[in-house]
């Protein structure tokens, strides 16, 4: 792009007409960015019609509407009980002499109410009319003389918000910057940086939703663009890790580690995780950092083809950090792998941000030395004081829990190590491409010998009596049982109470000894008290929690999870929660509880998770329900989200783009002006 252009793109808004610092400031927070380029990626998300009517009683009660009024009189607002104010009111009456209230709460300015509305003129008035016994707008958008009606637009573009920005504040600023625009693309000479600008102009002046849809040529263009700029991105992070300056010399084998790995293995690997071993092992061999993701369904596998690596990695004397999301899980992944290492000679430890004082001096020092080979941890393990002798591998648990920067400062102490990130949420391809564009993936898609499908069944609330009875029955017969509630507020309390506490008091006139965990608990409280459910020596056999548990336990003997209210969870969070159960050799049951009104997509969510287990049917339909908003949640701080790029109506455009993306010239002008609109110089990944 032109240099005028890139100069008016990075215009800072405070100095565009009508804004100033401090709105700037709060556009800043709204836009993450106070750039002009910045408003003008924040496109509107629909168009309000403003129907224009002359008798008031043609309108319905809900809608925006455009009324000429004859003003009647004033009555001004007065304070009332409690520091409270009644609102300033004008009289007004439409064409047919029907009674129309305008209504400013918290206004103590009538005076600027008689100069801008004068008894016994007419006004045009556009704004929301209210459901209440008499015609009321509160706070009209537009309030103009007759002779201005042209000002109040038929179709209006509302922006996304927040406090203190109002809609026509969104409008003015647009309207200045796109007056200045065209001066600065008229030397522009490259004609699809002038297609790009002008299929943004077109969403920032719809004139119907229609403009707006997924569907309309400018979105889809403006999708196409993005989505090409990531996937350059992508492609170009692809070569520079196979760049010479990038390349490494592979480690030789300094020791045999592998024979001893796979005769202390209990069980035969499946194909899956063979396979997924062997892509593993290619890469750690190769010259190019490994950058490899390993997706598979909770209960497939995938801590074995973890410690599997890290043992690969010790044959050559280098270390292995293992960072899980929660200290529960990484305690568990400790307890899990320390057997083999001990019986493989391999130093293991743990590392988190209890340690404190002696101990955790003696493991760094460990680790200073090279003695420890694998540490499994939170993110105490990129903590500054922590140090490695050499980091080979860093091995990332639900690594979408983790944002950029976290794993970067892991990466970072080591010299370019090899990178395994695991995740147990099933992604579609479509997403993959996206999220995990720049990383080769191994999909572990079988279950280990041995493990039995979980029966997932749903019935109504109205059955729990019926329900507890047969739980106690299970539980005599050594079973542990999760029962998992959403977060609600109560309504009678002014402090938010969960169901998870009600049902938890339920619980434990039934059963004693039933544990409770939940969000709102201190950390080290609620791990504790999964780490008693866990314990087979424990009297816990019941474990009331909120979605807290989705990822971070495991526990064998648990095989039955009850979920309430499951018709409001979507279908991805019920898969993983679901995988709770079903770890160890016995039958494991997922029961579905649903509530009275249970709607349509409810009831077939519920279906879809009933009729089968494969995490990636349950993806795909989740995505083509809810949205890649649902699917991946506010928690996946890692994942790239875009400003027209919608995964359900785009998914057509995504391989046009990776394809294109391919072939491109790192150094075309177009491709570069993409990178930095749609800022693209940090991409996805480990």
């Amino acid at each position: 792009m032109n240099h005028d252009l890139y100069e008016f793109l990075n215009t800072d808004l405070q100095f565009i007409k009508g804004v100033g610092p401090m709105l700037a400031a709060r556009l800043d927070e709204l836009l993450g960015g106070r750039r002009v380029l910045d408003f003008l990626l924040h496109h509107p998300s629909y168009v309000r019609a403003r129907g224009i009517t002359e008798n008031i009683l043609d309108a319905t009660p809900g809608d925006t509407i455009t009324v000429p009024l004859l003003i009647k009189s004033h009555k001004r607002g007065s304070a009332f009980g409690r520091g409270r104010r009644r609102p300033t009111q004008i009289i007004c009456s439409d064409k047919m002499n029907n009674t129309v209230i305008i209504q400013f709460f918290h206004s103590k300015f009538l005076d600027y109410w008689l100069t801008k509305m004068p008894v016994g003129t007419w006004r045009i008035i556009s704004g929301k009319l209210e459901r209440t016994t008499r015609p009321t707008i509160n706070h009209p958008d537009f309030i103009e003389e007759l002779h201005n009606a042209s000002k109040i637009p038929s179709a209006q573009a509302i922006y996304p918000s927040s406090e203190g920005l109002t809609q026509k504040i969104f409008s003015n600023i647009r309207d200045q910057i796109f007056a200045l625009l065209p001066d600065k693309l008229r030397s522009e000479s490259d004609e699809r940086i002038v297609e790009f600008f002008d299929a943004l102009t077109h969403i920032h002046y719809p004139k119907s939703d229609d403009d707006l849809a997924p569907n309309n040529t400018n979105v889809a263009k403006l999708a196409y663009y993005e989505l090409f700029a990531h996937q350059s991105a992508i492609a170009i992070s692809r070569r520079k890790r196979s760049d010479v300056q990038n390349r490494r010399v592979p480690r030789p084998k300094k020791y045999s580690l592998m024979e001893r790995f796979w005769s202390l293995l209990p069980f035969e690997m499946t194909d899956a995780q063979r396979r997924t071993c062997d892509e593993i092992f290619t890469d750690l061999s190769s010259a190019t950092p490994m950058m490899r993701l390993v997706q598979g369904d909770v209960g497939s596998g995938k801590t074995i083809v973890a410690l599997a690596a890290a043992t690969k990695m010790a044959e050559t004397g280098a270390q292995t950090a293992l960072l899980a999301p929660t200290d529960t899980l990484a305690q568990q992944h400790y307890v899990k792998i320390k057997p083999m290492c001990d019986s493989m000679g391999i130093v293991c430890d743990v590392l988190t941000g209890r340690d404190k004082g002696v101990a955790r001096r003696e493991k760094l020092t460990s680790l200073r030395s090279g003695r420890t080979k694998i540490v499994v941890g939170t993110h105490a393990l990129f903590s500054n004081d922590v140090d490695y002798k050499d980091l080979g591998l860093v091995i990332i648990d639900e690594q979408h829990r983790f944002g950029v920067a976290q794993r970067q400062a892991l990466r970072d102490k080591g010299a370019n190590p090899d990178v395994l990130a695991l995740s147990a949420t099933p992604i579609p391809r479509t997403l993959s491409m996206t999220i995990y564009g720049d990383m080769d993936i191994s999909i572990i898609n079988q279950k280990p010998a041995g493990r039995k499908p979980i029966k997932t069944t749903k019935i109504s609330s109205a059955r729990i009596s019926e329900l507890v009875e047969r739980i106690r029955t299970q539980i005599a017969s050594g079973a542990k049982v999760f029962w998992v509630c959403p977060l609600v507020e109560d309504g009678d309390n002014e402090s938010t109470a969960t169901a998870a506490e009600q049902r938890h008091a339920t619980l434990l006139k039934y059963f004693p000894t039933t544990g409770l965990v939940h969000g709102k608990m201190d950390k080290r409280q609620r791990d504790d008290v999964m780490a008693k459910f866990a314990d087979d020596n424990s009297d816990m056999n019941i474990l009331v929690a909120t979605t807290v548990i989705e990822v971070g336990i495991d526990v064998p003997r648990a095989s039955i999870i009850v979920i309430e209210n499951a018709e409001n969870f979507g279908l991805a969070a019920l898969h993983q929660l679901r995988g709770r159960v079903g770890r160890g050799d016995t039958q494991s049951y997922c029961i579905l509880l649903f509530g009275r009104n249970l709607s349509p997509d409810g009831a077939k969510r519920l279906d879809i998770l009933c009729e089968t287990d494969d995490g990636f049917v349950i993806a795909e339909q989740d995505l083509m329900m809810r949205g890649v908003g649902e699917l991946l949640g506010t928690r996946q701080s890692g994942w790239l989200h875009y400003h027209f790029v919608d995964y359900r109506e785009h998914r057509d455009l995504f391989k046009l783009a990776s394809n294109a993306a391919r072939t491109i010239d790192d150094t075309d002008s177009f491709i570069r002006s993409m990178l930095y609109i749609f800022d693209c110089g940090v991409v996805q990944g480990a």
